[in-house]
């Protein structure tokens, strides 16, 4: 792989907590999506999804379009976690916390692999099942070894290095409760800040979210959870990449340059770049048959609908 291409910008997240690294001030970050939020007829669906609790939102080229449902309900991400694990990761890397390439993981395996699911390590605890490089292997336990390796790096805890570096610049209320791979716990206001982080970045520069938005180890097969194996299964760093993938959990509307994550508490954002268009939903209802058949209709509804696209 490359040498690592991230930009560091002139003062630091942890040196400035109440600004992202581009300088925006936190009060201009934190403003209530119920100011702007609007109806879309689209987000109505998720009033008939069988979860005691969805709330859904919709963001365009970095502003709030609309929101729907309980928006300030605190739910639990599952993995969609590793979005927030992996933006962590590229503002140690600017910063010069950590470097991409430098060594992480287990034997042969870098910061690149773990955050690209490359580096052989299993799904949940144990051992390598293969060399750093070889397979797509989705891994909890890689997000752990990445967010333990930044730990000992910015010598201090990964949950306070997260709210430090990511969550308080962005004005985010939300909390790391355990797994950097899926304990993140935070309501819909935060799901949609981090939404419109991804659509105009503040907190590294555009050409690191550029690197981390493509395909990492291109070529390695793997398996995509619960949607079956993929060769090539594209990732990015952190990212999910829909690319040519199919079946998949976003709309046969999305682009292939979409990317983003689900997790298995029926919670999900994606970022298509070409619609200019990012959606996310929280619920508390178990992924299953229900989100392939729901959520690729209600984002298909609403690339149909969101202004713009």
């Amino acid at each position: 792989m490359p040498a690592t291409k991230t930009c560091r910008p002139s003062r630091t997240a942890r040196e400035y907590p109440t600004f992202g690294s581009n300088g925006e001030p936190e009060e201009t970050r934190r403003r209530s999506t119920a100011l702007v939020s609007r109806p879309l007829e689209a987000l109505r669906q998720i009033d008939g999804w069988r979860a005691a609790t969805a709330a859904a939102g919709v963001a365009r080229e970095g502003a709030l379009v609309a929101g729907r449902g309980a928006e300030d309900v605190v739910l639990r991400w599952a993995s969609v976690t590793k979005l927030v694990t992996a933006l962590a990761a590229l503002v140690a890397a600017e910063e010069g916390v950590v470097d991409l390439d430098e060594p992480a993981g287990p034997e042969g395996s870098t910061v690149r692999h773990l955050l690209a699911h490359a580096s052989g390590l299993p799904f949940e605890a144990g051992g390598p099942t293969g060399r750093p490089g070889q397979r797509r292997i989705y891994s909890n336990v890689g997000f752990e070894a990445l967010a333990d390796h930044i730990a000992a790096r910015a010598e201090m805890p990964f949950a306070d290095y997260l709210a430090a570096g990511v969550l308080r610049p962005l004005g985010m209320k939300s909390e790391l409760r355990g797994s950097a791979a899926s304990e993140l716990h935070g309501a819909l206001d935060d799901l949609l800040r981090l939404a419109r982080e991804l659509q105009r970045p503040t907190l590294i520069a555009q050409e690191t979210l550029d690197e981390a938005t493509t395909v990492q180890f291109p070529g390695l097969a793997g398996v995509l959870p619960d949607f079956g194996r993929f060769d090539p299964n594209d990732w990015g760093l952190g990212f999910e990449l829909r690319n040519g993938k199919s079946p998949h959990w976003t709309g046969s509307r999305n682009s292939q340059r979409t990317f983003g994550h689900f997790g298995a508490t029926g919670t999900f954002l994606w970022v298509d770049p070409e619609a200019g268009v990012a959606l996310g939903v929280l619920t508390d209802l178990e992924f299953g048959d229900w989100s392939k058949e729901a959520w690729p209709r209600l984002s298909d509804a609403v690339l149909a609908e969101a202004p713009g696209s």
